[in-house]
């Protein structure tokens, strides 16, 4: 796998009408001509929440207040906040301020702000413009690019939400700096599932790269990036409702979903319970003779080198983790289905796994 000469990079992801464009580069914050071209109308709504708005909004409105009419909302942070509730704050600010259909959100912010942020545009008056500046690494390689957007429900995670495809990603890497390492490593998860899932070049680069990239070199981080954008950006346009090979991107995320539910949104980040999850499918799929143990353990040692878990608190009972994942959104006719690994780069998504399941819950959990 190659790596880039420079530190920057842009990408398509192509959907017809819904195209946009995905920049990776330093600086892209504040700078107006990175906005240029993506927003239609005079009115722009920034949504952020408390810890992202005092480092970066002032610079947000700085770029777009010369061509634009621009208000800003700040939210509480926190997976926890992602709800119906706090959805209706957006939509109180955009009522209050009789913004028109020709207004865009941009979502500064991590995961929760892009998914809420972008559900908002989604529905209000039937669909308006979003732009994603995400300002985590998960958001930047994941969450911003592919158009999911929703809310949290008690009984599920994602379980509200829309497809809503924003008009620009913009992937600042300088703000990676100001971001705590339990963040940093949390967007690691859905980096190494490009690797395990379709990409076993990019996980062996990983595996040889992440002292670098754990020290946060720019270089390394826009490839990081890039390479995981790419990733998503061809699944994504080759099934942009998660009709087919979509589904491949969960893997890890029917077990994390349901340990973020157990545990109470926002003990662990939802990296850190994809983390957890990837381990667990891969135990699944030793299980079923998939995988054997020198690729799982590579697998665990991959993931804990970014700083991450790779098994879930041992006080959770078995059946209430089943029990919830028998609510995920994969589940079809009654029966769930799992992404599961038949080789490290190769996932497939099946419901035949027997006992298998039930086997990986009992090593994991205590009841």
């Amino acid at each position: 796998m190659s790596t880039l000469s420079s530190e920057n990079a842009a990408l398509r992801v192509e959907l017809g009408v819904r195209s946009y464009d995905i920049e990776i580069a330093p600086g892209l914050v504040g700078d107006p001509a990175a906005y240029r071209g993506a927003i239609r109308g005079e009115r722009v709504l920034v949504v952020t929440n408390e810890t992202v708005g005092p480092l970066y909004a002032g610079l947000v409105e700085t770029a777009l207040t010369t061509s634009h009419r621009v208000d800003i909302l700040t939210l509480a942070d926190g997976e926890q906040y992602k709800t119906l509730a706090t959805l209706e704050k957006i939509y109180d600010r955009l009522l209050e301020g009789g913004y028109g259909r020709d207004a865009t959100i941009v979502a500064l912010g991590g995961g929760v702000i892009g998914d809420i942020a972008g559900f908002a545009a989604a529905s209000y008056q039937r669909g308006i413009d979003f732009v994603q500046v995400p300002t985590t690494l998960l958001a930047q390689v994941d969450s911003s690019v592919g158009g999911k957007t929703g809310v949290n429900h008690a009984l599920g995670k994602n379980m509200i939400g829309a497809f809503h495809q924003p008009t620009r990603v913009l992937a600042d890497v300088d703000v990676l700096n100001s971001l705590p390492a339990r963040e940093f490593a949390a967007g690691m998860a859905e980096v190494i599932k490009y690797g395990l899932i379709r990409d076993t070049p990019f996980f062996d680069w990983l595996e040889a790269h992440m002292a670098a990239i754990n020290a946060r070199e720019p270089e390394r981080l826009v490839e990081v990036i890039r390479r995981s954008c790419a990733n998503k950006a061809e699944v994504v346009a080759a099934d942009e409702r998660e009709a087919g090979q979509r589904a491949l991107l969960n893997l890890g995320h029917t077990y994390g979903h349901a340990l973020e539910a157990e545990l109470g949104y926002g003990r662990w980040l939802h990296g850190e319970a994809v983390a957890a999850g990837m381990c667990m499918a891969a135990d699944t799929a030793c299980r079923l003779g998939w995988l054997n143990d020198s690729q799982c353990a590579r697998i665990e040692r991959v993931i804990a080198a970014a700083g991450l878990p790779v098994a879930p608190p041992p006080e959770l009972e078995a059946s209430r983790i089943r029990a919830l994942m028998a609510r995920d959104k994969k589940v079809e006719a009654g029966t769930l289905r799992l992404v599961l690994m038949r080789d490290i780069g190769h996932a497939v998504v099946t419901s035949e796994y027997g006992d298998a399941l039930d086997a990986t819950l009992q090593r994991y959990c205590a009841g």
